[in-house]
Formats: structure tokens, C-alpha cells, sequence
């Protein structure tokens, strides 16, 4: 069971090792979501699928560090404005539901930081104020073959997202100034 766990988190830690895009997709993440914070914006997320529960994972954890952030379709979810950044994911390039969101959050003058395996290709890209660049395979670029693949369809994305907010939480932690207590007393007690 140790080989095969080693063996997903090398295949995740090495969409890392060659950076795509400069500055690294840590940086813009960082950047974009702590300069929203400073112009006391709210960030929304929003992504399909399993990309879709890695971003709310993310928002759970933005809140944790004391920012008003949003799940797009959650009954609370306010109007999003020109302060505001909105973080989607579009693994293959586009999808119709993140392309009709970010032209919502782009008419409304709010940024649009859109992460995808496929930046040069796709529709939700024209919808960006900035492209973060994961270079994972996804159901885009997934072939069926004769080898079943330890990581199929867009798993290996997926789980890059994770890793990735992952890293994002721990140096938002470090700019914003908020502690372990504090992002622990922020966690909710209706469990």
C-alpha cells in the first residue's frame, strides 16, 4: 500500500518540478488572492466535478484565514464586483458552465484567475485576467490504452489542485499574518 501511495504522490509532485509559467503557479495564486484581500474583495470559486471539490476545499480554507470566500451556486453566495477575484478551474480548456461564470465575473469588472492543464487552447481562457498554467493530464489529453493508468482521466490534475492550494493556504497564512489559532478558531463547531 506504501509503494502505491509513493507512487500517486511522485506522479502529483512531479507536475511541479518544471515550472510552466513565470511566476510560478504558487506566486500568482498567492498574489492574486492577497491583493483582493487588500481592496477588501471576496473571492469565489467555481470548477466542475472532482476540479469543482478541490476548489471548495480551497474556499473552506480561505474562510479559515479570514477571507470572504464563496462557493459559486451556494445559497449564500453574494453578488460578485469589480473588487473581487473569482479562481475557476477549466482542467481541458473549457467547459460551458466556466465559461458562462467567468463572463459573468469579467462583465461584472471582477478579476478572473483561471486554472488550466490547457492554456493555449480552449474557451475559458479568453475569459481571464490571468491564466495559471497546471500542466497535468487531464480527460483532455487521457487516452485509452491497453495499461490502465495509476492516475486516469483528470485524477492527476485533480490532485495537483489539491497540492497546489495546499502550498497556496500555508503562504497565504505567512502574508496575511494569521497563525495556526487563529485559522483553527475560524473552523466551524456545528460538527
Amino acid at each position: 500500500m506504501s509503494t502505491l501511495a509513493s507512487q500517486i504522490c511522485n506522479q502529483i509532485s512531479s507536475v511541479f518540478t518544471n515550472p510552466t509559467t513565470t511566476p510560478p503557479p504558487l506566486d500568482i495564486l498567492v498574489e492574486e488572492i492577497s491583493s483582493a484581500a487588500a481592496r477588501n474583495g471576496k473571492i469565489f470559486v467555481y470548477g466542475v466535478g472532482r476540479e469543482g471539490l478541490m476548489l471548495k476545499a480551497l474556499c473552506m480554507r480561505l474562510a479559515h484565514l479570514g477571507l470572504s470566500a464563496h462557493c459559486v451556486f451556494d445559497m449564500t453566495t453574494p453578488p460578485i464586483s469589480p473588487r473581487d477575484l473569482l479562481i475557476a478551474s477549466a482542467g481541458p480548456g473549457g467547459f460551458s458552465t466556466v465559461d458562462a461564470i467567468c463572463g459573468v465575473a469579467r462583465s461584472s469588472g471582477a478579476r478572473v484567475l483561471l486554472l488550466t492543464a490547457q492554456p493555449e487552447s480552449g474557451s475559458s481562457v479568453a475569459y481571464a485576467s490571468v491564466v495559471v498554467h497546471v500542466p497535468a493530464q487531464t480527460m483532455a489529453d487521457d487516452e485509452a490504452g491497453e495499461s490502465r493508468p495509476l492516475l486516469p482521466m483528470g485524477s492527476l490534475y485533480e490532485g495537483a489542485l489539491f497540492v497546489l492550494f495546499e502550498m497556496v493556504v500555508f503562504r497565504l497564512g505567512e502574508v496575511l499574518g494569521e497563525g495556526p489559532e487563529a485559522v483553527r478558531a475560524r473552523h466551524t463547531n456545528l460538527e
